[in-house]
């Protein structure tokens, strides 16, 4: 079963070779490293830009509004902050110019903490990024979505944003890619490049298929009726894991919503939901205060405040300045599967 990252290879991969990608590019994106994530090794419209995030995303809409149909990738998120105004800049154009000229930016960056990447490289940026009108928003938490995420990312006529939680980034998935091997060892004697000299190493690409996962869909990974919890990226295992353990020891049914696009999202999939079960718990990685969570804890106190069983509640990271490098203060600073437990099974048990 292929990873995340080599999900995204192949994903551009297939872009590039059907579906019109002209440019991958960014810092490091090129031969012979092929991004510090390994997600660009082998392709062949990958190239190295200087260490400008400004002058990658400026590069990008130039590209755009020339034909092109570029994959452009921030090293990091935490390195985004800096190029803002032109993100801006970016998701306006299409709705500035009535629709006539199209904005085909795919947009690529590591997002979130699980590295122990200390301050400047354990940003969350979802809630940033949903500010962003104009941008379509995505993070996917397994391999399959990240390929199919990409290849809609790809033939957006939107800039789209595609947040790669980097703690999953080496996480396998537990179903194939379509034209994927079954055998994971041979997948990577494929398309992952070897350690060393490169220089006249090729990958062997496997003859992959379309697979489009429609951004602003949802999907509901596992189904009862005690609560709702919606979250994605690297806390949706969890939120998962915990499912199950309650499960198990406690016989809590939960609804796990895996939302896969920050904006657009599945409200119609979270208000089914949560007309079931009353209860709601979003779960996220990012800074409280003007959380992206807390925008759809307010539209479920909206539209559902006679339908609400409990006091609908939000787990988030802590509001502080970074994450710190010693793994404990990581820890610390960003919900774990103990916490999610623990609002899963209290949110479970409040006496209506």
């Amino acid at each position: 079963m292929a990873t995340i990252v080599q999900a995204v290879r192949m994903a551009l991969h297939y872009g590039e070779t059907h579906l019109g990608v002209t440019d991958i590019f960014g810092e490091d994106v090129g031969p012979p490293l092929g991004g510090v994530f390994t997600a660009t090794q082998g392709l062949r419209t990958a190239w190295n830009s200087p260490l400008d995030e400004r002058g990658i995303v400026g590069t990008a809409m130039g590209i755009a509004y020339a034909g092109g149909r570029p994959v452009c990738e921030i090293q990091f998120c935490d390195y985004a902050f800096n190029t803002f105004d032109l993100l801006k800049i970016a998701g306006n154009q299409r709705w500035a110019s009535a629709g006539n000229f199209e904005m085909p930016i795919v947009l690529m960056t590591p997002s979130g903490s699980g590295i122990r990447g200390s301050l400047y490289h354990s940003h969350s940026f979802e809630s940033w990024a949903s500010r962003l009108a104009g941008w379509k928003i995505v993070m996917p938490s397994n391999a399959l979505d990240a390929y199919g995420l990409m290849l809609s990312a790809i033939v957006d006529p939107n800039p789209v944003m595609v947040l790669l939680p980097k703690a999953l980034l080496r996480v396998k998935g537990d179903v194939l890619l379509p034209g994927e091997p079954a055998d994971a060892e041979e997948l990577s004697r494929m398309i992952d490049a070897p350690v060393g000299d490169r220089s006249t190493w090729q990958p062997q690409w496997p003859e992959l298929k379309e697979h489009f996962v429609s951004i602003g869909e949802g999907t509901l990974v596992r189904e009862g009726s005690a609560a709702t919890v919606v979250s994605y990226g690297r806390t949706l295992p969890l939120c998962v894991q915990a499912a199950d353990e309650l499960k198990a020891a406690h016989g809590f049914h939960f609804d796990v919503i895996d939302l896969r696009s920050i904006f657009p999202y599945d409200w119609p999939m979270i208000s089914r939901s949560l007309t079931k079960t009353g209860r709601l718990l979003i779960v996220n990685e990012d800074t409280e205060v003007t959380n992206f969570g807390e925008h759809l804890l307010r539209r479920a106190i909206d539209d559902h405040f006679y339908d609400l069983l409990a006091n609908p509640r939000l787990l988030m990271g802590k509001h502080l300045p970074g994450i710190g490098l010693n793994q404990v203060y990581e820890t610390n600073s960003v919900p774990q599967l103990s916490d999610i437990q623990t609002s899963m099974r209290n949110l479970a048990e409040e006496r209506v």
